[in-house]
């Protein structure tokens, strides 16, 4: 059972990776071959492989057959940008942001002749809603004008995949509410629903928790502590909590779902038991354990759903119920059989969970914890000093039992989390977690107090480890490792395992080798964020937009990225021009790795040069080498910073970057005039294999001149999927092509990867990392 589980998981997993779907004549063809395999093999007595064929088999087409009817769900790209008239209902919990709410919308019938709109959507409400949020609840019907589009997101390596996630819920488009006020209107208060019920009811305590506490800090967190909604933490508090290990407490957990339902289950068995006292004789009827049993699968059940069904709470939930299951039935299975069906359950349920990496912590956490903690306590040590190992053990294998795959997932480990954990777990889940149930104040001090020593922790840099992604024989080995340290006493010299991390301990980021450099132009939407890395050194060339408070190109696109590679330093960091789609993301830089200096073209009273470490400005005719590589700025002119009525565009950091014959020109926003002005002062200097699009390949920019005279074989837009602006123009689109560039965009390809060397090699994201559910 245990292995045809993890094999169903593996084919499922297998699909997830795959950039076409199988067709469904496949899919009936290999579900076919599973069966009469499965059949055969436990005839002839091969048990094994009959399980591991038939859910090898089986998973991959159960998680290729529900791609299949989700995708089928598409928007027509001629419906893309046009008002639709559409009636549905909110089907979730709102979530606000500066200027509207955005909620999930299920689409009851389309009113607009000829348009195609998939049953589930996802809107933003922006303009007179953002005065009054609250007039929008789940389960309301509503007939409102939206334009849309296909799901879009960026794409990067070590980022996060949006298209995945949309997929995953079952979305397949996203869009806007249009401000034709006199057509949105709401129809009905109430659909019924018991998915919208849930909604309502998580909406409403929500809204009551953020009345109780209005303008604390850490109300988020008790709002994420009760219904599970995270979205209101502010950026601030997730650092520390990342950077302490105490994140997978900020929500509703697996270990608050057991606390409840245990209690829920021994309140039950206490009253059951005692019932005969008022005449009732219920253990006459039903034993105590099994109500107990049941008592404990309902209030979990009900606590899951009010989390907004997680993984790790559906992980909780699932392995409790399996528990309740064979409590009824008279069979106590293992806790591998338990924690092999939950997985079984999950997968079955939500193929793409395995996407994600709360699946992998939270399976990897209870697996770690079973086989770490399989021996029975010492008889000699009993009371609370037999409770006090048990939960040191548990920390230690959980802590050092995800350490790889922390790595593999976000690039870094928290050193400080042993003891961030032992702090936070008894305080959220004995105080907070109770206490927000029913005492909102004191929940809050509760959570202020628990805070200065998080804090504390959080400081050092020293509080993470920083390291690249490793790779599959470096994890492999890691992995091996770790349960040579966890194995149980007696398993011979367990400290041995240590020296299987001596590869994940010793790893450094990926370089070029002198005289070469290589280049990341990331996708970050509409604006600019490029990496320049040579075999020492390395600078970041604008730091992408600002999408909202708290949210930008560097939280989203470039650090995440950094982390993934184990790079902790910048050597520069240069800001062509002030705009904010290409000054978003420098402050989230700044602040949260080092930056040996800042090179820009900002105002003197521009705020990011007061948090900046040696701050200079850029001008035409800087030249250094680093590690053989020729760093030239082309401009602006020292003058230029005289001219109060040059608009910043003019006054972008222009930088050619070039090792033996082949160079990048990052021309940040320059428009016509200066790009006559570098041919004039000499368009020799301009040459370059690789362009990118000055302005985003705007109208006012590109000439025919200028591109002859950089003569570049590349060019790369970096623009965001149906942006406002239209970039690239389509007649400066089509003159690149016209001259025989090969014209590679962002919003297309995903992040693009450029070597430099003897020869250009040119990767684009999308096409190493292609997936069915891109559907370019």
């Amino acid at each position: 059972m245990r292995s045809a589980i993890l094999a169903f998981t593996a084919g499922a997993a297998w699909v997830q990776m795959q950039p076409v779907l199988p067709a469904p004549a496949t899919l009936a063809a290999c579900a076919a071959t599973a069966v009469v395999g499965f059949l055969l093999l436990r005839r002839r007595g091969r048990r094994l492989a009959a399980g591991v064929l038939a859910g090898l088999l089986l998973g991959s087409c159960w998680a290729a057959l529900l791609a299949h009817l989700v995708l089928r769900h598409a928007l027509p790209r001629t419906d893309e940008g046009r008002d639709i008239a559409v009636t549905g209902v909110v089907a979730s919990l709102p979530h606000r942001f500066d200027g509207g709410v955005r909620f999930q919308f299920d689409v009851a019938q389309t009113d607009t002749p000829g348009a195609t709109v998939p049953p589930t959507i996802i809107l933003s409400w922006y303009g007179a809603i953002a005065a009054d949020p609250s007039r929008v609840h789940p389960g309301e019907r509503w007939r409102l004008v939206v334009r849309l589009q296909r799901p879009h997101g960026n794409a990067n390596p070590h980022g996060f995949d949006y298209e995945a996630w949309l997929l995953e819920q079952g979305i397949r488009a996203t869009g806007y509410v249009r401000p034709a006020d006199r057509h949105n209107q709401r129809l009905t208060t109430w659909s019924p629903d018991t998915l919208y019920a849930v909604e309502r009811a998580r909406g409403w305590l929500r809204s009551r928790i953020l009345a109780v506490l209005d303008g604390k800090p850490y109300a988020g967190v008790i709002v994420a502590l009760v219904i599970g909604d995270q979205r209101g933490i502010d950026q601030a508090s997730w650092d520390v909590f990342n950077r302490t290990g105490i994140s997978h407490l900020v929500s509703i957990s697996g270990l608050h779902i057991t606390m409840l339902a245990g209690l829920a289950a021994w309140a039950t068995s206490w009253l059951w038991r005692r019932s005969f006292f008022t005449g009732a004789a219920l253990p006459l009827r039903l034993p105590a354990q099994k109500a107990a049993a049941l008592a404990g699968a309902v209030v979990a059940l009900l606590y899951v759903l009010l989390a907004g069904f997680g993984v790790p709470a559906q992980r909780t939930f699932y392995m409790l119920a399996v528990v309740a299951v064979a409590l009824w039935c008279g069979r106590i299975a293992s806790m591998s059989h338990v924690l092999c069906l939950a997985l079984g359950v999950a997968v079955l349920r939500d193929p793409w969970a395995m996407l994600w990496p709360g699946f992998w912590l939270s399976f990897g956490a209870v697996a770690a914890i079973l086989y770490a903690c399989s021996r029975q306590p010492d008889a000699r040590t009993r009371g609370w000093r037999a409770g006090l190992m048990v939960a040191a053990r548990t920390q230690w294998a959980v802590t050092l039992g995800l350490a790889p795959l922390t790595l593999l997932l976000f690039g870094q480990v928290s050193l400080v989390s042993p003891i961030a954990n032992a702090v936070a777990i008894p305080v959220i889940s004995l105080f907070v977690t109770p206490l927000a149930d029913l005492v909102l104040g004191v929940a809050h001090l509760a959570m202020v107090l628990l805070a200065w020593p998080l804090g504390w922790l959080s400081a050092p840099a020293l509080a993470v480890w920083t390291a690249p992604a490793p790779s599959p024989w470096i994890l492999v080995l890691a992995v091996a490792g770790t349960a040579w340290m966890l194995a149980p006493r007696g398993w011979p010299q367990r400290w041995a395992g240590v020296a299987a991390w001596t590869p994940l301990l010793t790893q450094l980021p990926d370089a070029p080798v002198a005289g070469r450099f290589d280049v990341t132009a990331f996708d970050v939407g509409q604006g600019m964020a490029l990496l320049v890395e040579t075999q020492h050194h390395r600078l970041l060339y604008d730091a992408g937009p600002l999408y909202a408070p708290g949210a930008n190109g560097a939280t989203r696109v470039i650090l995440p990225y950094l982390r993934g590679r184990g790079i902790g330093r910048l050597d520069a960091l240069v800001i062509s021009h002030s705009d904010l789609d290409h000054v978003g993301g420098a402050e989230a830089v700044l602040t949260t790795i080092q930056v040996g200096q800042l090179i820009s073209s900002l105002p003197p009273a521009h705020q990011l040069l007061q948090k900046a470490p040696q701050p200079g400005r850029c001008t035409a005719g800087q030249v250094w080498n680093w590690d053989g590589v020729r760093f030239e700025m082309l401009a602006p002119a020292m003058a230029s910073y005289a001219s109060l009525g040059l608009s910043s565009n003019a006054r972008s950091c222009v930088l050619r970057i070039s090792a033996g014959s082949r160079a990048i020109l990052l021309a940040g926003d320059i428009e016509a005039a200066q790009e006559a002005a570098l041919l004039r002062k000499d368009a020799s200097r301009l040459h370059a294999d690789v362009l990118l699009a000055p302005h985003h390949g705007s109208g006012t920019s590109s000439t025919a001149a200028f591109l002859q005279a950089v003569g570049p074989t590349v060019g790369i837009f970096q623009v965001g999927y149906r942006n406002r602006y239209r970039h690239p123009q389509k007649l400066v689109y089509a003159r690149y092509g016209a001259m025989g560039i090969e014209r590679l965009r962002t919003d297309e390809h995903g992040a693009v990867t450029l070597s430099f060397g003897p020869g250009l090699d040119v990767a684009t994201y999308r096409e190493t990392h292609a997936r069915y559910w891109y559907g370019r």
